[in-house]
């Protein structure tokens, strides 16, 4: 008797240890499936900093990058902020083909800050979520996406230059 109470501890025991194997190799494959999806959805934002930066560099003498931005509105811009090779703070504004350049001096206009503290003051009701900068119609915007508690998004496009408003997109 008692070697068939050692014999079913025996089983007992493999079977607990083979059920933990199985749920390690579940969770395993789980975090291995989250780690690649969080790395290939990186990965397009990742190109377009590094190929936006090279361009910045040649074509504006962008020395650091502070910020990167992907805007996208009629056209896909990718936008960086820094200082160029004289310590002077500037945009860099490069379209999505890579060509025409547009330079701007960060004095000129709205920082990321002052952007949001523009639209958090006129819509207290809305928390920002995030800001992009780039050009619409050929002029530099900021794109400012909000959110009410009830989780209805707007966008409101507002001026580089003076902080007004262009266009808002109420509702998603």
């Amino acid at each position: 008797m008692e070697g068939f109470l050692e014999e079913l501890e025996e089983k007992k025991e493999k079977k607990r240890i083979t059920v933990l194997l199985t749920l390690l190799a579940i969770l395993l494959a789980i975090l291995v499936t989250i780690i690649i999806f969080f790395v290939r959805t990186n990965q397009p934002m990742a190109q377009a900093k590094k190929e936006a930066t090279a361009i910045a560099k040649t074509s504006a003498n962008l020395e650091t990058v502070d910020k990167f931005y992907w805007f996208t509105r009629k056209n896909t811009y990718f936008t960086l902020t820094g200082k160029n090779d004289k310590g002077t703070e500037i945009i860099v504004i490069v379209p999505k083909s890579g060509e025409k350049v547009t330079v701007l001096n960060q004095k000129d206009g709205q920082t990321e800050q002052q952007i949001t503290d523009i639209v958090a003051k006129a819509h207290p009701d809305e928390s920002v979520m995030k800001a992009t900068l780039g050009l619409y119609d050929k002029r530099p915007a900021w794109e400012v996406v909000t959110e009410n508690d009830q989780g209805v998004l707007t966008y409101y496009l507002m001026s580089f230059d003076k902080g007004e408003e262009i266009n808002v997109v109420k509702d998603i």
